[in-house]
């Protein structure tokens, strides 16, 4: 059996405007091509393109949700802290002193919460929509 090679030894050169090649490198970002030679093979010899596609309220979503888990690490970091303070706290005084002076760490505990429930809601509602 002889199989026929399919090696590409021929070369097209072509000029192209800053506008054209613009164009292309655009096209080809979103396709799933991994050489811009494949991509513009494809678009000449009209085959078909595979072109990624991104949902820009999963990506705004994922976005907020890291910043917000960073924040949250942040306060949880905190808050540790306070409850080794506490361990090592020995009067009573000093218990409700610093009993008084975590309320303002869980106010804000429970304010980044509500942030993340009402940007879930928010989420959801949109993508109920569509």
């Amino acid at each position: 059996m002889s199989e026929t090679k399919n090696n590409r030894n021929e070369w097209l050169h072509i000029r192209l405007t800053e506008a054209e090649l613009e164009k292309l490198n655009t096209g080809f970002e979103k396709s799933t091509s991994r050489k811009l030679s494949e991509y513009a093979r494809r678009i000449l010899l009209e085959k078909p393109i595979t072109y990624y596609q991104r949902n820009q309220s999963i990506d705004d979503f994922v976005t907020e949700m890291i910043l917000l888990r960073n924040e949250l690490s942040a306060i949880g970091n905190n808050f540790n802290q306070t409850v080794k303070k506490l361990h090592t706290l020995d009067d009573v005084a000093e218990i409700k002193t610093w009993a008084i002076n975590n309320e303002y760490l869980k106010e804000k505990f429970m304010q980044k919460i509500e942030e993340i429930k009402n940007h879930i809601n928010q989420f959801s509602d949109q993508w109920s929509q569509e």
